[in-house]
């Protein structure tokens, strides 16, 4: 397995992670999805970077069989017995198998290797149609590009106007309180963007909504809200 830089930063954090409040709106943005997705007991869902598994017990807790991959082994131990290790450019799954997928909140789309940034997240969108069966729905989260640009902290981000990733110099905070130093690269979506891979990956982009953690709703594109989620469908 080809390693990514944020696996020693999710080592370091292990369930700390859980404290960012970013997280706190797990249960809403689960909800919402259930609803759109039409989620249910015996539907197979597969989650997508899914870090130490907020919405992968959050789901199960309502009856919905899914299952995590997530490439730190910190993050997937704290997310068993259902999930596994494994890259999400390469999923250690079977094709044609998923009634949904899903990768949010920068889980598995949108923190590539900055260098390849568009080829790595472009792999992703193709893993996960893959594993969706013909008709299976897709719910993916990326960072806005307006929303970056307009909220640019200069003393920590640098926005690559040509790539559209942010490189941002931050601290995170481990389990004992521990604090380290890291560089984050996020890779940042317009709706055109986002629209444009789908298509290349074969998922048909059914809406683009702007959504911010916690706050999921069907909402249509504003520079205003941190992330833009995309609902699609596989095509038969």
């Amino acid at each position: 397995m080809t390693g990514h830089w944020f696996e020693p930063i999710a080592e370091h954090l292990g369930s700390a992670y859980l404290r960012y409040s970013f997280t706190m709106g797990t249960d809403q943005e689960v909800d919402f999805l259930v609803d759109s997705l039409d989620l249910g007991p015996g539907r197979r869902v597969l989650d997508v970077g899914c870090g130490p598994g907020r919405h992968l017990h959050a789901l199960r807790r309502r009856g919905v069989n899914v299952c995590g991959v997530d490439i730190s082994a910190r993050f997937t131990q704290l997310a068993a017995p259902h999930a596994t290790r494994g890259d999400a450019r390469c999923l250690p799954v079977r094709s044609d198998w998923f009634d949904a997928a899903i990768s949010l909140c920068q889980g598995g789309f949108g923190l590539p290797d900055p260098t390849r940034a568009l080829s790595d997240d472009l792999a992703v969108l193709r893993e996960m149609a893959r594993v969706l069966r013909p008709g299976g729905q897709l719910a993916l989260s990326a960072f806005s590009a307006y929303f970056q640009v307009r909220h640019l902290e200069a003393d920590r981000d640098s926005f690559d106007a040509d790539t559209g990733v942010n490189h941002e110099h931050t601290e995170v905070r481990s389990e004992a309180g521990l604090t380290r130093a890291v560089e984050l690269w996020t890779a940042c979506y317009t709706p055109r963007e986002l629209r444009l891979l789908c298509a290349s990956a074969g998922l048909e982009v059914n809406q683009v909504w702007s959504v911010s953690p916690g706050q999921y709703a069907a909402r249509p594109p504003t520079v205003d809200q941190h992330e833009f989620l995309v609902m699609a469908t596989k095509r038969g």
